[in-house]
């Protein structure tokens, strides 16, 4: 009998494959050919997966973002006594992928969002990727809100301390960890001293 193809698990292959060439040499260099030759298919394959590149990209953009979303999830599950801030640390490390064995992906991530700003393809994968994280980040906020009674700042008119809003402040920490993803691969902060940022801002932001 003819052997099973399973279309899913070759289509994670060569979105890995997609993403090592992407790290080698910028997603200019990604070619269908080149693709089918590190993931050990035939272009047929690739072809039968994927009807054209662009298809093939915007699911290993996809392929890169579920692990990320997976990791962030795992973290969460795995130190469910820990407080709000400390998990909102945590998931916003992993989200700037600062760890050494995720720097390939960190270039990988940022040469994508560079092209998805003149793909508006790969723009939309993109904001469906933050939408997730961000209301992942929300969650956490509003439930340490609804245990501690948390606050932000004093407010300039009254000088009285004005309720959290979620949903903002997720979108803050989101931009943060993204940002802090360039200034390590540049060189303008070391790991640990992202890390620092990513975990000093959630513990101000929501006070034991």
């Amino acid at each position: 009998m003819p052997r099973q193809v399973d279309h899913a698990e070759r289509r994670r292959r060569i979105a890995d494959a997609v993403c090592e060439l992407a790290d080698e040499r910028g997603l200019e260099g990604v070619t269908l050919r080149d693709v089918a030759a590190r993931a050990e298919v035939s272009m047929g394959a690739v072809q039968r997966c994927f009807r054209t590149k662009e298809e093939m990209l915007v699911f290993a953009l996809g392929h890169i973002g579920e692990r990320i979303g997976a990791r962030v999830r795992a973290r969460l599950v795995r130190s469910p006594a820990q407080s709000a801030g400390t998990a909102l640390g945590h998931a916003a490390t992993e989200v700037a992928l600062l760890r050494e064995e995720h720097r390939a992906e960190a270039r990988v991530w940022l040469a994508f969002v560079a092209q998805a700003a003149v793909s508006e393809v790969l723009a939309r994968t993109v904001q469906a990727n933050y939408a997730v994280l961000q209301e992942s980040f929300a969650r956490l906020i509003e439930e340490a809100c609804a245990d501690t009674g948390a606050a932000a700042g004093a407010r300039a008119d009254t000088g009285r301390a004005a309720p959290l809003d979620p949903r903002r402040e997720a979108r803050a920490l989101l931009a943060l960890a993204d940002g802090l993803t360039t200034h390590v691969l540049i060189g303008h902060l070391t790991p640990r001293e992202a890390e620092d940022v990513l975990h000093t801002h959630p513990a101000r932001l929501l006070p034991q």
